[in-house]
């Protein structure tokens, strides 16, 4: 069970407007696989005790950009509050990413991790004031931080190469599965 992270409402929240055959869809043209699920298991007994040393790492690359920096902030002032609050968050993501299952419930919490990061709730959940939307633009350049610097972690435990590989481009595909539900406030009706 995971530890109580505030705003952390994992099978809480409402029904993600994307169906399961939807998402299989996005499974299918992404190649997602149960090898890939396999694989993100693993990564996640891997990653687990890392996952300080990754946030500390994203958090880095955020905070050394102050085009990143500012959907934080106010008036230039980053919000520490809401730094950490989030933080939390994101380390639950990597587990949540590797070790849940992609069903309904995984479903509806994507859509509402997208709520968050779009105007329609940005803020809410921590009752801050910053930045009121993280641009669409953000949402995807972000899938290559996210993924390219996640090797290195991958690495730590003495998998082969070949693992290490396999844990390398399930992880890849799963975050390009998320950042595409979590852009479907950002697309018009009909056009997601």
């Amino acid at each position: 069970m995971e530890e109580q992270i505030k705003g952390y409402a994992y099978g809480q929240v409402g029904q993600s407007p994307i169906s399961i055959a939807e998402l299989d869809l996005l499974k299918k043209t992404v190649m997602f696989t149960e090898a890939d699920e396999k694989n993100l298991q693993l990564a996640g007994q891997v990653l687990k005790d890392q996952t300080n040393e990754i946030l500390d790492l994203w958090y880095g690359f955020v905070g050394g950009n102050e085009h990143l920096l500012q959907y934080f902030s106010k008036d230039g002032q980053p919000n520490t509050f809401y730094l950490n609050a989030v933080r939390a968050r994101f380390g639950q993501w990597i587990m949540d990413i590797c070790n849940k299952p992609y069903d309904q419930t995984w479903l509806n919490y994507q859509h509402e991790i997208a709520l968050r990061h779009h105007s329609t709730k940005k803020n809410k959940t921590d009752n801050v004031d910053t930045a009121p939307i993280i641009h669409y633009r953000y949402m995807t350049a972000f899938i290559y931080p996210i993924t390219a610097t996640i090797k290195g972690f991958l690495t730590k435990k003495g998998h082969d190469p070949e693992t290490v590989e396999a844990m390398y481009s399930s992880w890849f595909k799963a975050v390009t599965l998320t950042v595409i539900l979590w852009t479907y406030p950002y697309i018009n009706k009909n056009e997601f």
